[in-house]
């Protein structure tokens, strides 16, 4: 297991992969929803995971204090050059004793980065971490791959459909029926697209124990492969509250959608102090 958790945290530390985190720049609807219901201005926020800074622009706008960390030094380095008024440090997030009991308000691990703290001892010992340095009522806000997730939610772009109907067709009943025939099509390709991937996603998904008991490792297949932790709902809540917190809320990647046991990819969590 250490030699995963060195894999990954290799390929975190590669030159390309940082500079991809660098780029990104969006909130999931998810994040949104969540941030702009439980961070409080002034608040004292720790952002574990950091990546590229992703979450940087807003969580720091917010917070009286603001403390960015990650295990990858490129990482860190990164996020030292997009942001350099800002604390950021190179901290594994099983070790936090650099900071003080309850010294802060949130703790955020955005972008699953608690599914690349390895093994089962260390993740433990992260949650009992964030526990101390947060103060009585504090939260942690995660998100965390959802092991069961095998079937791709088909779509489209109807905007992109509708003006290219209305390009072609130039406008009233002609545009309608082209329309119609385009949404058709585009219904049946993704469909299709969809049973492939699912196809290929439940291979990959159904041989892990993850998949049966609920809660394990899996390869995702992104940058090269990564060693991945996953969970389901209940045993993440029954793992996060065992070191002494309370679950206040829970939804999925894909919200506002509703979610499912078989589809949604990731959940995000938000834990009370008690």
């Amino acid at each position: 297991m250490a030699a995963a958790s060195a894999l990954n945290q290799g390929i975190y530390n590669a030159p390309d992969v940082a500079l991809h985190y660098a780029s990104l720049s969006y909130l999931t609807a998810s994040e949104k929803y969540l941030f702009q219901a439980y961070i409080q201005p002034g608040m004292a926020i720790l952002d574990i995971g950091v990546g590229g800074g992703r979450t940087t622009p807003l969580l720091s706008s917010l917070a009286s204090r603001y403390v960015g960390i990650d295990y990858a030094n490129e990482m860190i380095r990164t996020c030292r050059e997009k942001f350099p008024t800002l604390d950021f440090r190179t901290l594994d997030a099983s070790d936090l004793g650099c900071f003080t009991n309850a010294s802060f308000d949130a703790v955020v691990m955005a972008f699953n980065s608690i599914d690349y703290v390895l093994p089962e001892s260390q993740r433990r010992r992260c949650l009992q971490e964030c526990h101390r340095i947060l103060k009585n009522g504090g939260l942690l806000i995660f998100s965390s791959h959802n092991p069961r997730a095998i079937f791709v939610k088909p779509a489209w772009n109807r905007e992109r459909m509708a003006k290219i109907a209305n390009d072609i067709g130039g406008g009233g009943l002609r545009a309608q029926c082209t329309a119609s025939l385009l949404a058709s099509m585009m219904t049946g390709y993704a469909l299709a697209r969809c049973a492939v991937r699912t196809v290929v996603k439940a291979l990959r998904k159904i041989k892990t124990c993850a998949f049966w008991t609920g809660s394990g490792l899996w390869l995702d297949p992104s940058h090269g492969g990564l060693v991945t932790h996953t969970w389901t709902p209940n045993r993440c809540i029954e793992e996060v509250e065992a070191v002494g917190f309370q679950i206040t809320k829970y939804l999925g990647d894909d919200f506002p959608q509703t979610s499912g046991e078989f589809v949604t990819d990731w959940y995000y969590y938000v834990f009370r102090k008690f």
